[in-house]
């Protein structure tokens, strides 16, 4: 007997085609669209729109799956991290961080990362395989299995109400599949998340930022962390093969295409590393070089076992971040979350190890 298709990951024209393939009529692809993607469910037998004969010639060719939850932790701050475990046995951790009325879901596109950022303790663990289209739609699907958001909500009742696609791994260099993930989270027949509430962070892959911007339609975050080449290699690996010019480049043109949009640029405060008013200088000079509309996303270092980096102290911190303001940047200072769950930036690891 053949081995069932997984619908979810499909395209919309991938999905059209397995259900002409039964002999059914096109139309039924977007019904079964919106029975995954708007209403979440994962029981053909519960697909009443559907004759008995469909749902069953749907339950004999195809599987919907979900990764199967392995721990679920829960803040003090009510940040909520879950460990998750695919089909191979690979797992990624996922998390949602709330506000009073909304909150963002943090997913991953990769198991572990290759890029070996010395501050992150995802880096660490090394890469070991991108994940499918369906495996990073899928984990937004178990935040909304968690939180009871189906049907797709409304931006305006919504709870889960951002994607940030800054877990563990690079989205850029998993493009193909990130691509055709945040396309069905951002679809409008099913999950419905609008494009500006989705923000895609990367280290810096040049050659592909704008083009994967262009094609999604999401936000752009940059992981920068330092204000020089020199600096940013010693901390950041992948800028000796992208350096700073190459990513402001791309973000300049980036920019020109989308006149309206403000590129967030990250920026882990590290003690004696990269926190000087010098530094904030030097940050100055290259966006006003590069004519770049940009937001400062200042992040307190989050502590992790093995790592000797310290975090700035609060005075640096306040200090380095009115430097920025001072010139026409916002640069808001990140509240640490889920700090005792290990949920915060740059501390998320698979546990398969533990």
């Amino acid at each position: 007997m053949p081995e069932k298709i997984e619908l979810i990951g499909l395209s919309k024209e991938e999905l059209a085609e397995q259900i002409t393939r039964l002999g059914e009529k096109s139309f039924r692809a977007k019904q079964l669209w919106q029975w995954l993607y708007f209403h979440g469910e994962t029981d053909f037998e519960k697909m009443s729109s559907f004759s008995l004969d469909l749902r069953r010639k749907l339950a004999e060719n195809f599987t919907i799956m979900r990764p199967k939850i392995v721990a679920e932790q829960l803040s003090q701050d009510k940040t909520r991290k879950w460990l998750l475990e695919f089909a191979d046995g690979q797992r990624v951790e996922m998390v949602y961080i709330p506000e009073e009325d909304r909150g963002a879901v943090c997913i991953s596109t990769q198991v572990g990362c290759a890029m070996g950022c010395k501050f992150c303790h995802t880096g660490s663990q090394k890469l070991t395989r991108n994940l499918s289209a369906g495996e990073i739609v899928s984990q937004f699907m178990v935040a909304r299995d968690t939180y009871g958001e189906w049907p797709s909500p409304t931006n305006e009742t919504r709870y889960l109400s951002n994607i940030v696609v800054m877990g563990m791994g690079e989205p850029l260099q998993n493009p193909e599949n990130t691509i055709k993930a945040l396309k069905i989270l951002t679809d409008g027949d099913g999950i419905a998340i609008s494009r500006r509430r989705v923000t895609m962070s990367t280290s810096g892959i040049a050659p592909r930022i704008v083009s994967t911007l262009k094609e999604t339609g999401v936000r752009l975050a940059v992981s920068l962390h330092a204000p020089n080449n020199e600096l940013r290699s010693m901390i950041m690996p992948i800028n000796k093969r992208y350096p700073i010019e190459e990513v402001l480049s791309a973000c300049q043109e980036y920019q020109g295409n989308d006149g309206s949009r403000y590129i967030t640029f990250e920026y882990l405060l590290l003690d004696g590393i990269n926190d000087s008013l010098a530094q904030a200088h030097q940050l100055i000079a290259l966006m006003k070089k590069y004519k770049l509309r940009a937001t400062f996303n200042l992040i307190p270092f989050n502590p992790w076992p093995g790592c000797d980096f310290r975090p700035s102290p609060t005075n640096k911190v306040t200090a380095f971040a009115k430097e920025l303001e001072n010139a026409g940047f916002a640069a808001p200072v990140r509240v640490a979350r889920g700090q005792d769950i290990l949920a915060a930036c740059g501390q998320l690891k698979s546990k398969k190890e533990q």
